[in-house]
């Protein structure tokens, strides 16, 4: 495991990375807000799982930064990638304090969740510039593998033509050649 990172300052919010995302992973940005996770929350002082999507093989999904999900997920997502997998540690205050969340969580509890940041995507219907445009893009791409395709065939007819010359040439040698062999004629 990696280094633990204060993000908050106060040791309210800790994360270990469990696994690296890879280089040009992307994470949560303005445009790119909607995250999908896995996840595991175990309560620190018993080890106890309280809740997970790993069992039923389910996604969490929601938007970075809009309070849907206890501070301590909107402050650590936003420092993740897609395919980390992080050790997220955080204090009752950055969770759900002296309130808890019966009758799983007790009061002022401070919670370990392990996260894997499995995507992020953009705004549900905010986005229909960039649905046109990626259509575009993919349009274009289809046209490129079409146009490239075509290059291709044409370019094995090319050598399928110039074999069969090619064959057509050596029959002619061969042919010439038969009757003007060595040795004893008639």
């Amino acid at each position: 495991m990696g280094d633990a990172i204060d993000l908050t300052g106060d040791g309210g919010v800790v994360k270990t990375i469990v696994r690296h995302p890879k280089a040009d992973a992307v994470a949560p940005t303005e445009d790119l807000p909607l995250v999908d996770v896995h996840y595991e929350g175990i309560l620190a002082d018993t080890g106890d799982i309280f809740d997970t999507t790993r069992e039923d093989n389910t996604i969490f999904s929601f938007e970075v930064g809009k309070g849907s999900v206890i501070r301590a997920w909107d402050i650590a997502l936003r420092t993740m990638k897609v395919g980390e997998i992080a050790k997220i540690t955080c204090k009752p205050e950055y969770a759900y304090g002296s309130a808890g969340s019966p009758p799983d969580i007790p009061p002022d509890a401070t919670l370990i969740f392990e996260v894997e940041l499995v995507s992020c995507n953009p705004r549900k219907g905010s986005s229909l510039g960039s649905v046109s445009e990626e259509r575009a893009r993919l349009e274009e791409l289809k046209k490129q593998r079409e146009t490239a395709a075509a290059v291709k065939e044409e370019e094995k007819k090319k050598r399928e033509e110039a074999k069969a010359a090619a064959a057509a040439r050596i029959q002619a040698k061969l042919e010439s050649k038969k009757g003007k062999g060595k040795g004893k004629g008639k």
